[in-house]
């Protein structure tokens, strides 16, 4: 009897789990979803424009770069982390966009560089072993992240020449909704 009690408990703890494992994988799981862009980034108004927020971040000899520094032409404005995987997956794609719209729009890879898990070194090893050529910043104070609230990384988002945040996506995406982002923001003269 005690046995057949203990099996119980087993399986009815086993069951309680993969309720539990299922609740949270959905919830979690929405966060990374890589087959969407939303336009009304943070919840915003279609009729009213997100003005973007400036940041300081670094260069890789150290040199203070702020958002607005590019303000004028379109930016790609992307979170990443060397030991994202969904990052490591999209950075090529990054990459030949921005070696194709070089002088058009304005890359700005942003690592979270924070002092531990991720370091420029990592980052800058990582990046030349790959042969990358986007501008990589750095953003040791975190200060980038927190205001564009990339506490999931990848994240991306698409601001006008203007300096309006036009769309954001979260976890990683392909050249289709690379692409996608960039018709939002960007349209090259004929």
């Amino acid at each position: 009897m005690e046995n057949k009690k203990k099996l119980i408990f087993i399986a009815s703890a086993f069951v309680v789990l993969l309720l539990v494992a299922g609740v949270l994988y959905k919830g979690f799981g929405t966060g990374f979803s890589s087959n969407q862009i939303s336009q009304q980034p943070n919840g915003q108004n279609p009729e009213e424009k997100l003005e973007a927020m400036d940041f300081t971040v670094y260069d890789a000899d150290g040199n203070e770069v702020h958002l607005f520094d590019f303000i004028g032409k379109p930016i790609v404005l992307n979170f990443w982390a060397s030991w994202c995987g969904p990052c490591r997956s999209e950075m090529p794609e990054f990459n030949a966009a921005s070696q194709e719209l070089e002088g058009e729009v304005q890359f700005l890879m942003i690592n979270a560089t924070d002092g531990s898990r991720e370091t420029v070194k990592k980052a800058k090893t990582f990046v030349e072993e790959n042969g990358y050529t986007f501008p990589v910043y750095y953003d040791t104070e975190m200060e980038a992240g927190t205001i564009y609230s990339a506490y999931a990384l990848p994240t991306t988002y698409f601001i006008d020449a203007e300096g309006y945040v036009v769309a954001k996506a979260s976890g990683s995406i392909d050249a289709e909704l690379l692409q996608k982002g960039l018709d939002m923001i960007y349209a090259p003269e004929q």
